[in-house]
């Protein structure tokens, strides 16, 4: 047994061989690195021009003391293009004793002068040299990575990143240079420092039209906080110096969207790994956001304050946002929840709840230009309001879509620009069409045109209610089915290709609304319906009769009234129910009513099964009985004078816009 003595020398014997065998090969790694790093940097060029459609150069390369690196004169110059990268002075130092167990990591960074040069054009992408065709077992080696812990992965992923970040950085004149065909944005740093954790950089940024080499959006950005990239710690704000807020550049050229704001910030609080989940908290907000672009509104929307205090969650097969997760969106504040799982299963589920909310702190809250008919309305009371949606992709028909709001002595008190109790007195109402208002029509009965729900006929009612809304005398503006089934099938099909619209909401487009197909006029639609249906403003008969003597009927045909001399030239009360069945299917698209007729002046052979169906369904219904719909023909005759359109009308064109669901549900297309 060896004695304690002796274990002593031993110990020491190794613990000075450990520290020879380390002074060596610091000895060794300083005597030759600058050969090791020649080698390395040889061995990186020959990769990029071998693998690559590219040069990879660098004129000198070489340490400064032990652990410091400078690099002048970098560049990747893909085939056929300009320069993708430059770089003219590079310094960094490398921790030695990380490196010794093959872990990069960066103490300090200097660039000083260079640019990255994206560029789109006739040639194409200059990027695109380095997005390599795979083979099949890269191919294979994917899909096998894809079936891998989603939060380990993603967790080693971020640790990666932000171990390799250095402590300080300065980087000064380097800019990123974007050309798309004839424009191009220019965002250059001028200066960038993180020292002590704490970040400040000032950075310019402009548009360039090279056709007319006109410059736009000239701004200066500025951005300071702190970062701690090991702590996985940063909080920073970005703004500018400049008078107004910021403008994004290229949108407006590239996709006619003018966006900007005064401030953004981005905090990130913890990102942490426990029990097989991966957890980040953090913050985001912007200030007086703005955004303008035709499909949203005609006129600059802005929102002065939006928060997201997020808490994101990564499974083995799922991220979620957590319902922990608050959003403020200016004096509203409600708690999402959002998941997308992957496995076994794809499927996507979307809850928000919110706390009480004041009506009034709702109404001041809805973003300026986006909602410009409730400027001015004053409310009392307050409600709650829940949504629940789930989408399973393989049982679409399962999908879950719930909405209840409850209130607590919530009432108008004022209405804004939209006065909504006009629908029960007279009125004048102007129809727009392309943004310009026609002829105006006198809603009353003092108007000879004007015919009351007991002057028009029963089977035209029916009809109508049976294309559009059957359930209008019993919804409160929405069908939660119809919403339902129109989401499956826009999923379905990838785009907006059925809606759901009722009769209510096709009311107040009308009355106070205009035509014009952007998010504002939906929305407005969608909060005025609410409020009109379940404050009970109008009866839903006074609505109805409303309805059928403003909507359009055909070209400059406004009302059932002037519908049924134009095309039959009868009073409401005698049409037929072949007559309804035309005039009720032809309100999606009045304008083209002529293209149901052929040549002969007849309607053509697909209309009459569209209306045997429409009868059959109108029989399940028990809105007709079967001896209704005896002598239901197709073979109707236009007398009035609709019938010089028809005589113009092309032969050649179906007009599908009602049929017959796999569910026995009437549906059309829808306009919006």
């Amino acid at each position: 047994m060896l004695s304690k003595g002796k274990i002593k020398k031993i110990t020491l014997t190794l613990v000075i061989l450990t520290g020879v065998f380390l002074l060596l090969s610091i000895v060794g790694f300083f005597s030759f690195r600058n050969v090791i790093l020649k080698k390395v940097i040889d061995k990186v060029t020959v990769k990029v021009n071998t693998n690559y459609h590219a040069s990879f150069k660098i004129k000198d390369a070489k340490f400064k003391g032990l652990n410091t690196i400078q690099v002048s004169d970098i560049s990747v110059v893909p085939d056929g293009f300009d320069t993708l990268v430059y770089i003219q002075q590079l310094q960094t130092s490398v921790d030695l004793w990380h490196l010794l167990f093959k872990d990069i990591r960066l103490n300090e960074l200097e660039v000083n002068s260079g640019y990255l040069n994206l560029v789109n054009d006739e040639r194409g992408k200059n990027i695109n040299v380095f997005i390599k065709a795979k083979d099949s077992s890269q191919v294979e080696t994917i899909t096998t990575k894809s079936d891998d812990n989603l939060a380990k992965s993603s967790y080693k992923l971020i640790r990666k990143v932000l171990s390799f970040l250095p402590f300080e950085v300065t980087i000064q004149n380097v800019s990123l240079h974007l050309r798309d065909f004839n424009q191009k944005i220019e965002t250059k740093i001028n200066d960038l420092t993180l020292n002590n954790q704490l970040v400040n950089a000032t950075i310019g940024v402009q548009s360039i039209n090279l056709s007319t080499q006109e410059y736009t959006h000239p701004q200066t950005w500025l951005v300071s906080g702190t970062a701690d990239p090991r702590k996985q710690k940063a909080d920073l704000r970005i703004f500018t110096k400049d008078t107004g807020n910021i403008v994004l550049p290229y949108l407006q050229e590239r996709f006619n969207l003018v966006t900007g704001f005064d401030s953004i910030r981005l905090k990130l609080d913890n990102i942490d790994l426990t029990g097989g989940e991966l957890e980040i908290k953090g913050l985001a907000s912007i200030s007086n956001f703005m955004v303008n672009h035709p499909k949203i509104s005609k006129k600059d929307v802005e929102i002065n304050k939006a928060e997201f205090d997020y808490s994101l969650r990564v499974g083995s097969n799922f991220i979620a946002i957590d319902s922990t997760s608050t959003i403020v969106f200016n004096q509203l504040v409600f708690h999402p929840f959002i998941k997308y799982q992957r496995s076994p299963n794809k499927t996507f589920q979307l809850n928000i709840v919110t706390g009480n909310v004041l009506a009034q702190d709702f109404i001041n809250s809805l973003p300026e230009g986006l909602f410009n008919h409730f400027k001015g309305m004053e409310a009392e009371g307050s409600f709650s309001y829940r949504l629940d949606f789930f989408y399973d992709e393989s049982n679409p028909r399962d999908l879950v879509f719930e909405s209840s709001l409850s209130k607590d002595g919530l009432r108008i008190t004022k209405y804004g620009e939209a006065n909504l109790g006009k629908l029960n007195t007279d009125f004048v109402y102007t129809p727009i069409e392309n943004g310009k208002p026609q002829r105006s029509i006198l809603v009353s009965t003092e108007n000879p045109d004007f015919y009351t729900l007991d002057e028009i006929s029963p089977l035209l009612r029916k009809t109508v209610l049976t294309t559009e809304d059957p359930s209008f005398f019993y919804h409160r503006g929405f069908i939660d089915e119809a919403f339902r089934q129109s989401i499956i099938k826009n999923i379905r099909q990838k785009k907006f290709a059925r809606g759901a619209s009722t009769i209510s909401m096709q009311l107040i487009k009308n009355v106070f609304l205009t035509r014009e197909k952007t998010l504002s006029r939906k929305l407005e639609e969608i909060l005025l319906v609410y409020i009109l249906e379940n404050n009970r403003l109008s009866s839903k008969e006074r609505m109805f009769d409303v309805y059928l003597n403003i909507i359009e009927w055909g070209p400059n045909v406004y009302g059932i009234g002037e519908a049924s001399r134009f095309y039959f030239e009868k009073e409401p009360y005698a049409l037929t129910l072949s007559e309804s069945m035309f005039l009720a299917t032809i309100i999606p698209s009045p304008k083209k009513f002529m293209w149901r007729f052929g040549k002969d002046g007849k309607l053509k052979d697909y209309i009459g099964r569209h209306f045997t169906s429409l009868g059959g369904l109108m029989i399940r219904r028990n809105v007709l009985t079967p001896e209704d719909t005896i002598g239901l023909t197709h073979h109707i005759n236009i007398s009035g004078l609709a019938k010089k359109y028809i005589k113009i009308a092309p032969d050649s064109i179906e007009d599908d816009s009602i049929n017959i669901d796999e569910n026995g549900v009437l549906i059309h297309k829808d306009d919006e």
